[in-house]
Order: structure tokens, then sequence, then C-alpha cells
């Protein structure tokens, strides 16, 4: 799946009616993925890491604990291609996600899920890029602790 692909899969699967923690769009992208080929939950895998790992960045961040930084990041992912290509253009847009604690945690099982339902089996997941908060060094270079959380994270 290219970026594309993973994008209009996104904005297909969307609920027209508020959906502020992203699980009617989680089950809809689940439903769609588990009845397509394998490989095709493998890149949505891909490229929702890739997509997590390039908003980890201290300027997004830097006021927030692991675990909310990384639903956070997974709202922006969830609001499409429009809202998230406007965040990394201005970390600024990133704002209300992180004042407003808008989540989208169940985004991120996704692929799981939908691999499961197809090979009965739980995926050990492996992506090429972590989607973990700091795990994207680069973003977090110029950052002493990394997000509020102390640095715990990136200790690990």
């Amino acid at each position: 799946m290219d970026e594309a692909a993973f994008w209009q899969l996104i904005e297909d699967c969307k609920p027209a009616e508020p959906d502020p923690d992203a699980d009617v769009l989680a089950d809809t992208l689940t439903e769609r993925l588990a009845r397509s080929p394998l490989s095709q939950v493998i890149g949505f895998a891909e490229q929702l890491s890739w997509a997590l790992y390039r908003l980890d960045r201290k300027e997004y961040g830097h006021d927030l604990g692991g675990d909310a930084f990384l639903y956070t990041r997974a709202a922006v992912v969830a609001a499409g291609r429009t809202e998230f290509d406007s965040v990394l253009r201005d970390p600024v847009a990133f704002t209300p996600y992180a004042t407003d604690l808008i989540w989208a945690e169940s985004l991120l099982y996704t692929p799981d899920r939908a691999y499961e339902r197809i090979t009965g089996e739980e995926w050990d997941r492996d992506t090429r890029y972590s989607y973990e908060s700091c795990s994207n060094t680069e973003g977090w270079a110029d950052s002493p602790t990394g997000p509020a959380d102390g640095g715990e994270l990136q200790r690990r």
C-alpha cells in the first residue's frame, strides 16, 4: 500500500457523524482491511507507522507524556491527510490535539485486529518505523529528555 492509498482508505472509512475517539473509523478500517489481502494490512501498518513517526517530534510533544503524545498523534492521522499535512507544515496546528487531548488510540490496533481476523493468529508486528513516542531520534535531537514524561520513554 502506498501513501496515497493509505490516505484514501482513511478518507473512505471516516464516518459522516462526529467520531471523537476515532472508534468508528478504526472499526470500519478493520472491517475493510480484514476483507483485503494480507499485503494490504501489512502496507497499512507500515504507512500508519510512518505517519506517526513523522509526527514524533519535540515541537509537537514537549508538553505531553508518552501515551498521551502517541494517542494525539494518532488523532491527527485519523483526521485525514489534509489535517496531517497542515500539522506537518505548522506545529501550531497540533495545539488543539494537545490541549484538548484529542485521542485516537483505537486506530493503533487496526492493522493488528485485521491481521488476526485474516490469519487467526496474533500479529507480532514489526514495522520499519516505530510509532512509539521518542523513537524518531532526529525529531528529538535537541531535546535533553523527550516529552513531559521526563524522558522515560527515551531511556527505554
